[in-house]
Order: structure tokens, then C-alpha cells, then sequence
């Protein structure tokens, strides 16, 4: 069993790309990094095509995963509750994935609801992931800073989570959207909600800029953190982020610093070199675009 969990998420790092990556190239991307051991892939999502353009062949992709080889389980984002009951119909599809801010102003930027309006929505979805057998993840957007000027405190996060903790949301993905996270800022977090809610799987999804996500992955895993999402070569990110060298967090940073202090994790080194090598081609073709 792995101690740590690594999720990938190709999802991210395509959705933002303007120009259509061919769904057989996006399909072929996805298998190869079926092959590497993650234990989470966060593969497509059911969200309006005018909101992200570049998902909208996320049916196709599932409909050809060849799934038989692999113990990855799959992710998919949802918005609304059509999203949720368009991924429950496909019995692979392990977790769905829910956007949640505890910011008024990237809530509404994001899925054009308030705050209010996206925890109605949000009960809605527990009910038909439960209904589907699923289990929902939460992310929870400007989890360490607000950048739009409105106020942001360990306090508020707390509240939101003890909110999301009565509602009984067991999987919450606390996330750094837009790269602002602080050493101190992911030390307080983790150290007291995780004791505090110890029925609640707690990961962290960072954005980063180049020289930043070690102390970001370090402080996180010092302080109990035992699920990072990343994106092999830091591809995508927020875009509201507004500076291009803030991306996803890379996974093969990721997979260094574990491999670096003696953490177990289920990679298949080889299949990961090869899928590296898979992902360098096709973003290589896009960079820019």
C-alpha cells in the first residue's frame, strides 16, 4: 500500500489550452499515464463546452480508456448537478470533483454561483454521488490567500470546513489556486485541521512557480498532508494567476521529494519516464497556444 497518494491531473493541465488538443492524442495520454501507478486520475469534466471548450470530448475518452490494466482510479470535475448525474452513469468514473470557494468573487468567477448557492448545489451532488456509488472530492479554492482583496484568515478556511464537515464531505483537496500559498500559511492549516477532523482525507492541490513548490510540498507533508495532485511538467495552473510561470504543481517533483525521503508510493518508474517523455511531445506542440 502506498503511505502517500499522488494524483494526476491532466485535466488541469490541458483545460486551459486554447487551441483543441485532438481527443486520439488526449486519449493516448491519458492510457499512458494509466500505466504509472497513480492512485487518482483527474482525467476530464462534465462542465458546459462554451465554460471549457477544450473538455468537451470527456465522454469520448472514457467511452476508449482501456481500463483493464490498470489500478488508477478516475476523477472527474463537476459543476452543477447535471455534470454529476452525466459522470455517474459511467461505473469507472470512481470520484467526482467539486469546486468549491471560499471566496464570494473566484465562486462566482468559476461556476457563476454565490457561495451560499454553491453549498446548496454542492448537498445536491453528495446526494447523487451517494445514489452512484461515487465519492466526492472537495476542492477548496483560495484555500491560502484571496487575491481580489476580500478577507482571508485560517479562521474563515476552518469555518468553511467545518461546514463541509456536517454535511459529511470526506475528501477535501485544499488548494492554492492561484500560487500564493506561504510556508506558515500551509503549516497552520494542516497541523490543525487534520487532528481536529480526523475523518476527513486532507490533500493540497498547489500551484507554484518554479522555485517555490519544494517548501510548498515539504511544509504541506511536514504537517501531515498525505495527498498531492500534481500535473507532469508544472503544465496549466489558474488562469486568473496572470503570470505564466505559475503552474501546476509538476509531478515529477512530486515523485523526487518522496523518493527523496524514504516515502513509499506505487510509481512504476519506467512507465512514468515513458509517460514523461508522452507528455513533453504533446505539450511541446501547444506551449504557448
Amino acid at each position: 500500500m502506498s503511505t502517500v497518494k499522488i494524483i494526476e491531473c491532466p485535466r488541469d493541465a490541458m483545460q486551459g489550452i486554447k487551441e483543441w488538443i485532438p481527443s486520439e492524442d488526449k486519449l493516448s495520454y491519458i492510457q499512458s499515464i494509466l500505466s504509472v501507478g497513480f492512485d487518482v486520475i483527474d482525467f476530464g469534466s462534465f462542465v458546459s463546452p462554451r465554460a471549457i471548450p477544450q473538455m468537451r470530448d470527456t465522454d469520448f475518452i472514457i467511452n476508449n480508456l482501456d481500463l483493464s490494466n490498470s489500478k488508477s482510479k478516475l476523477l472527474a470535475i463537476v459543476a452543477n448537478k447535471r455534470g454529476a448525474v452525466q459522470a455517474s452513469k459511467y461505473s469507472s468514473i470512481s470520484y467526482l470533483g467539486y469546486p468549491f470557494s471560499i471566496s464570494e468573487t473566484f465562486q462566482m468567477r468559476n461556476t457563476n454561483k454565490s457561495i451560499s448557492e454553491s453549498l446548496q448545489e454542492l448537498k445536491e451532488i453528495k446526494s447523487i454521488s451517494e445514489k452512484f456509488n461515487k465519492e466526492l472530492v472537495v476542492y477548496l479554492s483560495m484555500g491560502f490567500g484571496n487575491p481580489y482583496g476580500e478577507p482571508w484568515s485560517f479562521e474563515i478556511v476552518e469555518k468553511w470546513i467545518d461546514k463541509l464537515s456536517k454535511i459529511s464531505i470526506n475528501i477535501i483537496s485544499i488548494s492554492d489556486t492561484i500560487g500564493l500559498a506561504k510556508k506558515s500559511d500551509i503549516q497552520n492549516v494542516f497541523t490543525k485541521l487534520i487532528p481536529k477532523y480526523s475523518r476527513i482525507e486532507f490533500g493540497s492541490h498547489f500551484h507554484t512557480k518554479p522555485d517555490q513548490w519544494f517548501d510548498k510540498v515539504n511544509s504541506a507533508y511536514q504537517s501531515g498532508c498525505m495527498r498531492f495532485d500534481g500535473a507532469i511538467l508544472g503544465f496549466g495552473g489558474c488562469p486568473m494567476a496572470k503570470d505564466d510561470l505559475t503552474g501546476n504543481l509538476p509531478t515529477e517533483k512530486l515523485i523526487s521529494f518522496f523518493n527523496s525521503v524514504g516515502v513509499k508510493t506505487n510509481i512504476n518508474s519506467l512507465n512514468f519516464e515513458s509517460c514523461y517523455n508522452n507528455s513533453l511531445k504533446l505539450f511541446s506542440k501547444f506551449q504557448g497556444k
